[in-house]
């Protein structure tokens, strides 16, 4: 019952933003937008009643797992693994009927693009769920899954000059100037260079930001939802090339709502590999089709962190573990700092012990405030740099 209040509890937090968009002059106005919503509550739906059913065939093909956070009781218990799966699966199905409907046909092949980019990672987490595939494929595997994007886009390739790199004669020497105030550095394929790097780190980061229940589907819907809001102000404000994002991004906060339901405090499942890639290959590829790439950054700051913060242990400089995660005290029932090179053991080293409940809703409030932060620096300091 606490689970189900506390998700609950979670939901009405989201109320408001929900509600000013659903009464909002452009929803009314937007056909696209309306069958996102539609869609998107169905996907949630459907997401709720399917896990049940799958969760019982992933333990029976020995997709299962013990969560090592609960001591000797979670030890004896098997818990499914792998259910991002079903998440996955309804997300594209959803986002293949709105295809269907997007009205500018120059821009199929791109949605197709990230479409068979999100699809291409679903399927390659479920392999590394049953595979356990090594840390070198984990980087390819994104790269090569980000192809089909990287050859169908045909966006800006240029970027911005801040104002304080315009007094250098070097910017000056290789910039092209539209207008008065706007100085553009065109980057060719160093552009889309970018644009891989920014699928490998998306895909990968929601991963390592992991291990205790309902953090990489708490942190990656507080991220959707920034995504949203960042998407509905720009919209607003002309720049149609973010209705795509806002199209793609509702269902997948949809069908990640309904499957927090079943991975928040104490999880019933476990999410896997298959939801981690999953998720931040739709991030990256909102962002990039979206054209805020940078924005993106900003709301990724925590998982900036903890990348930075693992570097040491990820190129073998500290032994690494396989797992990283907090361990359980067995007296106390707390989380303690198992002394490993991550944002969550750092957050138990400030704090001490920590019940695993409450360490999910530090992560899930500082994630909130960063993005926030993210939209300070978006909005407000940016102002100061360019124009």
């Amino acid at each position: 019952m606490s689970k189900l209040l506390n998700y609950i509890g979670g939901i009405t937090l989201i109320t408001p933003l929900i509600y000013m968009f659903l009464t909002h002059e452009i929803l009314r106005n937007n056909t696209l937008i309306q069958m996102s919503i539609l869609l998107s509550i169905i996907g949630y739906v459907v997401t709720l009643f399917m896990i049940p059913s799958v969760k019982g065939l992933c333990e029976g093909a020995g997709l299962w797992g013990k969560d090592l956070n609960k001591g000797e009781a979670g030890q004896k218990m098997k818990i499914p693994e792998s259910l991002g799966i079903v998440p996955g699966v309804v997300y594209i199905v959803c986002v293949c009927f709105l295809q269907e409907m997007f009205q500018d046909k120059t821009k199929h092949d791109l949605y197709i693009a990230g479409l068979f980019c999100t699809c291409f990672m679903l399927f390659l987490g479920f392999a590394d769920d049953v595979l356990e595939l090594r840390w070198r494929y984990k980087l390819i595997l994104p790269t090569l899954a980000s192809l089909p994007l990287l050859t169908t886009y045909s966006g800006l390739t240029a970027v911005v000059i801040p104002k304080p790199l315009r007094a250098f004669e070097f910017f000056q020497s290789i910039a092209t100037t539209i207008g008065d105030n706007v100085w553009m550095l065109e980057l060719g394929i160093l552009y889309k260079v970018y644009m891989l790097l920014v699928s490998v780190f998306c895909t990968n980061t929601i991963n390592i930001l992991a291990g205790i229940n309902g953090l990489e589907v708490g942190q990656s819907v507080v991220i959707g939802l920034s995504i949203l809001l960042h998407n509905f102000i720009e919209f607003e404000a002309g720049n149609e090339q973010h209705l795509f994002s806002i199209v793609c991004i509702i269902p997948f906060i949809a069908v990640s709502l309904g499957l927090l339901y079943y991975n928040w405090y104490p999880s019933e499942v476990f999410v896997g590999d298959t939801f981690t890639y999953f998720a931040g290959m739709t991030l990256a590829v909102t962002g990039i089709m979206g054209h805020f790439s940078k924005t993106l950054m900003l709301f990724l700051i925590p998982q900036w962190m903890n990348f930075v913060i693992s570097l040491p242990q990820l190129f073998k400089i500290i032994p690494c573990p396989r797992h990283r995660i907090p361990k359980f005290n067995q007296q106390t029932g707390l989380l303690e700092s198992s002394k490993n090179w991550t944002l969550l053991n750092l957050i138990l080293e400030i704090t001490g012990p920590l019940k695993e409940s409450t360490l999910t809703y530090i992560m899930i409030v500082f994630q909130v405030l960063c993005c926030a932060l993210g939209f300070y620096i978006r909005y407000i300091y940016s102002t100061y740099y360019y124009d």
